[in-house]
């Protein structure tokens, strides 16, 4: 096989297993409400980017899922998460705001990263670059495209209930 054969193939490989999904410019989030993710709720622990990773979902009320993440390395918070699925008329927006070990934040006082809905099944959720999905009662998993130095990478998260 030729070299560049067998690339393309590994490409389009690469691409079929990706778990995120975009909504394209110009598109608009589909209908759906806080009871259709409500299976989100809970305590979550699993293990990323060297450490604990730990998420606490509240179930809906207020028109919002509120959630806490933490991650922690050689015992010492790296990082916090604050933020909330919304129900924002008739569709869901994902958003957050990230803070250092010390509650300092990362974003504008004013400004937070949003991730419009993109798509919706029973047991996964679809935001433009961050999927939730239910595996069974007992674990979610999660991937969120994060960019570094101009690349994008799809990280996954693997959770248990705690």
């Amino acid at each position: 096989m030729k070299p560049i054969t067998f690339l393309m193939l590994l490409c389009v490989g690469i691409v079929s297993a990706q778990q995120t999904l975009s909504l394209p410019e110009g598109d608009t989030s589909p209908k759906a409400n806080l009871e259709q993710v409500a299976w989100i709720e809970g305590h979550w622990k699993g293990e990323a980017f060297g450490g604990i990773a730990e998420e606490i979902w509240s179930p809906p009320l207020g028109n919002s899922m509120m959630f806490v993440f933490r991650l922690v390395n050689d015992g010492k918070v790296s990082f916090y998460e604050s933020g909330h699925i919304q129900q924002v008329d008739e569709t869901l927006i994902l958003q957050l705001k990230h803070f250092d070990g010390n509650m300092r934040g990362w974003e504008e006082k004013d400004k937070t990263i949003d991730f419009k809905l993109v798509k919706i099944e029973p047991n996964k959720v679809y935001f433009d670059g961050f999927t939730i999905e239910r595996i069974n009662e007992n674990q979610i998993d999660m991937w969120v495209l994060i960019e570094s130095e101009g690349t994008t990478e799809e990280v996954q998260f693997v959770y248990k209930r705690v």
